[in-house]
């Protein structure tokens, strides 16, 4: 495969900007939301249901929302759910203001922001391959520049931006994530229009949004991409359980240390990329997607008998590295493969599957850090992360990923096309052909 040299349109590096600028706000919002709830509250899980509260639209909404994005105007979606935002964090600010904010406040704030994020972040994906024309070198490079400005500024910048905006005032880091909104969603409302899907003809939501989803589980190539991350979710949900109590008990390093593994995380994350594309084209999008899931899972077996910090620290580059590359490819070849009116409830479908794994895999290390050691939940991540790959290795090989692209539609012209779907449900049969084919944290 040879690289493809032609240029972005320049449509994207609005997009590109819009989603920077939006990460960065998020990456505020993440250090300043807990920590807001900090100062109201000591209960451990009222600050849960603060945090809880923003994942639950895309475990209760995630597929509708879906079908609604296949319905509507991709581009006036993001851009109305960015603005949406950007106006829902005035509430919070002026209650801050008159001494009036709560936990439940705080709670229901975070759970319409989420419902923001799961239009927004749906519809941009639906968009990139509208506005591309649907090639997947384009969409590739496209999406490791757009993760490596998201692990950028939600990773790097944004968590102690916020810190310092709350030392400022309550409300100042508010006012900065909404400001970040609003930007975003002048610069997204500037795009160029992407043709809407051809709408099906008299369909129930409910209706639509089952055709998406079992578009999913039908389709082997889509469901292992759809797999990864959710298993790798529980995975790194139990890692990250303990992975505090871990540096400070079995690594001794206290807060400042444990900032810098996070940090040498982000760090493989942005180095993993980078060089996602090259990955694909050297290796093969399937090789390289079973090969970056085998990473992740070396990487927290690594973690779990690291005798030092130094160590360690290596292990979870490494790790980050495998997520940055895989949330590059994955999200990219699907984009490629699946059909324009069905692009909507194929992603939120996805996601849907990784949200739904995370409490999970917090609750499996917890458990198993109580009833067993510390070191067990980072062995059984391993293991399941090892499991995965063995597992979905068949479901995203090299041939399955070349016969879905061969059968995708060149120009996305939004129409489904039955014969391609069929060829790589039953396998793309050749002769000694494996018959299938290969998440961030694990959420591609």
């Amino acid at each position: 495969m040879t690289a493809d040299v032609r240029k972005l349109p320049t449509g994207f590096g609005r997009l590109w900007t819009a989603q920077t600028v939006s990460s960065l706000g998020d990456g505020v919002m993440h250090a300043a939301l807990p920590l807001l709830a900090l100062t109201l509250t000591r209960d451990p899980m009222a600050l849960a249901v603060v945090t809880a509260a923003g994942t639950l639209p895309w475990l209760l909404f995630g597929v509708l929302g879906g079908a609604l994005v296949d319905r509507w105007d991709r581009r006036r979606t993001m851009w109305v759910a960015d603005a949406a935002r950007a106006v829902l964090l005035a509430i919070p600010a002026a209650a801050t203001a008159l001494d009036l904010l709560s936990i439940p406040l705080l709670a229901a704030v975070a759970f319409l922001l989420g419902i923001g994020g799961l239009f927004f972040d749906t519809a941009a994906t639906a968009y990139l391959p509208d506005l591309l024309g649907r090639e997947p070198a384009l969409l590739e490079r496209a999406n490791s520049r757009l993760r490596g400005a998201q692990t950028a500024a939600s990773g790097f910048a944004g968590p102690p931006a916020g810190s310092a905006l709350l030392a400022l005032g309550r409300a100042v880091p508010l006012l900065a994530d909404a400001v970040s909104f609003a930007l975003s969603a002048l610069l997204v409302r500037s795009l160029p229009t992407a043709p809407r899907p051809v709408p099906e003809a008299r369909e129930s939501l409910l209706r639509q949004a089952r055709a998406g989803a079992s578009y999913v589980f039908r389709d082997r190539l889509l469901l292992g991409l759809a797999l990864r991350p959710a298993v790798g979710n529980i995975a790194f949900l139990a890692v990250e359980t303990v992975l505090a109590l871990f540096a400070h008990d079995r690594l001794g390093i206290g807060t400042f240390g444990f900032g810098l593994l996070l940090t040498a995380e982000a760090t493989g994350g942005l180095l993993g990329a980078a060089i996602a594309s090259h990955l694909g084209r050297r290796l093969g999008t399937g090789t390289a997607l079973t090969c970056t899931a085998a990473v992740e899972g070396l990487a927290i077996l690594g973690l779990s008998v690291a005798p030092n910090p130094y160590v360690a620290g290596l292990a979870l580059a490494v790790c980050g590295a495998g997520m940055g590359a895989t949330m590059v490819l994955g999200p990219s070849l699907r984009q490629a493969i699946v059909p324009a009116d069905l692009m909507g409830r194929v992603a939120s479908t996805s996601r849907m599957l990784a949200m739904c794994a995370a409490p999970f895999g917090a609750f499996l290390g917890g458990w198993l850090a109580t009833t067993y050691d510390i070191r067990t939940p980072l062995y059984a991540a391993a293991g399941l992360l090892l499991t995965m790959t063995a597992v979905t290795a068949t479901m995203t090989s090299n041939r399955r990923v070349e016969a879905a692209l061969r059968g995708a539609a060149p120009t996305g012209s939004g129409q489904s096309h039955p014969e391609s779907a069929d060829l790589v449900r039953e396998g793309a049969a050749e002769p000694g052909g494996p018959g299938g084919p290969a998440g961030p944290v694990g959420t591609a």
